[in-house]
């Protein structure tokens, strides 16, 4: 499944389920099939989302570093997933904040 995030400000961003469900419960909302951010909760949004990417980055810090993979376990999926939420959630956050300037609502469906 994919969550389609649409706003009159933007173009469509396309999420993975995953990723879409991620952001949609760090926002504070159901992971529905359809849903709305209005303008005025959009900078709630992006704060809870700054808020989750600087706890992730901190708990990467006090991690320690990896050990190298070979490539096999890279090809076999057991590498761990290397794309940090920051990463993810930029588009998003870049959305969110150019539907606030215009004044647009942010939708998703799926």
């Amino acid at each position: 499944m994919l969550y389609k995030f649409k706003s009159r400000a933007t173009g469509d961003l396309i999420l993975l389920n995953e990723q879409g469900r991620r952001l949609l419960q760090i926002m504070g909302k159901e992971p529905t099939a359809q849903g709305i951010v209005t303008v005025a909760q959009i900078p709630a949004a992006i704060a809870a989302i700054e808020a989750a990417v600087a706890q992730e980055e901190q708990a990467m810090r006090g991690a320690p570093r990896a050990v190298d993979r070979d490539a096999s376990q890279e090809q076999d999926g057991a590498a761990a997933d290397r794309i940090t939420l920051r990463q993810r959630a930029t588009p998003f956050v870049d959305m969110l904040k150019r539907s606030a300037a215009e004044n647009a609502d942010v939708v998703w469906g799926t």
